[in-house]
This record gives C-alpha cells, structure tokens and sequence, in this order.
C-alpha cells in the first residue's frame, strides 16, 4: 500500500464479525453499549467516561424538541407533499439547523476559546469587552446570548450547568462563559440571558468536543425530535394548517409600477 493511500480507523469487516473502532459489533457493543457510548466511540475514538457520557446525555435531551420552530414546520410541510419520504421530511428539517438555529453553539465556542486563552482573569475580561465591541461594531448577534421567549433568563443553562457540575467537570468553559454573560450585560446595559446553544457550547468544551463538530451532536439530537413531529403528523395531521396560516399572513401585493 502506497503511503500516501488514505486509509479508515472506523470499521472493518470479515464473513463472520464486523468492528467498529476495533470493538466486535457483536460480542462487546450490542446489548452492552448504549447509544450515547457507542456514538462518543465512533466519533470521538474512545470511550467516554462517566462526565463525558453524563454531558452529551444532557446535551442530546435538551436539543432535541423545540416545538414549532423553522426546522419542524419545514419537516412537516416537506410530510405534506410527499408523505412516502419519511427520510425527506427528517432531512428538510435537518437541513436549517445552522448559524440562527440550533447550531449556534459552534459560534459560541470559538468565542470561548479565544477567551479562555487568556491567563488571568483580567485578561479574559479584556477578551470579553474586545469580542462583544467586534459584534456591535458589525451589527452581529453574539451566539451563545438572547431568546426570544425566554426573559430574563432561558431556564435551560441553569439545569445543564448543574448537570455539568455534579459531573465533577473542571469548570473552565462554564466559568469563562459566566464572565462573558457579565461583560455582555455591561456593554449592552441590560440582562441579555445565556442561552441553551451558549451553555452547550461550554459543556461540549468541557468534554473536549472540537467546535467544528458541535452542530453535527444537534443533528443527531434534532433527528430523533423531528421523527417526534412527524409521528404527529401522521396521527393528527397540521402541515395544511400551518401551510394556510403563511399564506394568509402574507398576502400577495402588486408591484409598484
């Protein structure tokens, strides 16, 4: 083999096993591994221990129903107009979850990665002031901060970063995150609330997720929410009447002219 032929750690396979990060599928995974371990393996490349598994548990739970957001009026109305495709409708939805929804904390961690850099608290806080004049300055939102719904605070950051906690995590992520909330509130004079996708972003750090594959943990979270939605769908049918509410809350206007 060439030394430069690319090459996969993931799977291999013979007529009578097949391994998955050299763990037997069959002997040591199905029926002694959860899903939540077997996907840190396959992704991560070991085995997550007890903090890991206990932070992506908490991270899939909280990204996975929403209610009637972007992501799961466009599942529905994909069901609508093509009801074989269950895998369609999944994947529609799938496809918003970006920089505005849900994928946000892939923003959010690059930003507390940058801060955290920093060696003394001093220092993290001129971070914090420099990142969020950047933002004003360029009209931007800061991911990771607001809900629309949700004042004064999201309840969820709270609940994850007691989770997060009495996991026995070191703390760093959380805690820079808790002092960009407080350089956040100052440079804008009011209480802007962390969000969920902010404390996520701090969680999966804590665990050593790269940024970069953040959003891919919402995808998989979504999916299981949007099937949810879809199951719905199919019992008590409301893509017609969410089709009928747009087009009667955007009525046609003539151009001028």
């Amino acid at each position: 083999m060439s030394r430069d032929a690319p090459t996969t750690r993931l799977c291999r396979y013979d007529e009578t096993h097949i391994f998955v990060r050299e763990h037997d599928l069959c002997a040591d995974v199905i029926g002694k591994m959860s899903f939540t371990d077997f996907m840190f393996l396959q992704i991560m490349g070991k085995a997550p221990g007890a903090a890991e598994r206990a932070i992506l548990d908490c991270v899939l739970v909280t990204l996975c129903e929403h209610g009637l957001t972007p992501s799961a009026i466009s599942a529905r109305l994909t069901h609508l107009g093509a009801p074989e495709s269950l895998q369609g409708a999944v994947a529609a939805g799938l496809l918003g979850i970006g920089s505005t929804f849900v994928g946000t904390m892939e923003g959010c961690a690059f930003i507390l990665q940058e801060i955290v850099g920093r060696e003394t608290e001093d220092g993290m806080r001129e971070a914090a002031r420099t990142i969020i004049e950047r933002h004003l300055a360029q009209k931007q939102f800061l991911p990771g901060f607001g809900h629309p719904h949700h004042r004064p605070d999201d309840p969820r950051p709270a609940a994850l970063f007691a989770a997060a906690r009495a996991a026995a995590v070191k703390g760093k992520y959380i805690d820079t995150l808790l002092i960009l909330a407080e350089e956040v509130d100052r440079a804008y004079g009011r209480h802007i609330t962390i969000n969920a996708t902010g404390a996520i972003a701090a969680l999966l750090l804590e665990i050593e997720i790269p940024p970069q594959l953040m959003r891919g943990f919402a995808v998989v979270s979504r999916a299981a929410g949007l099937i949810g939605h879809l199951y719905e769908e199919q019992r008590t049918p409301a893509g017609r009447a969410i089709w009928r509410a747009g087009d009667e809350a955007v009525p046609y206007s003539a151009a001028p002219g």
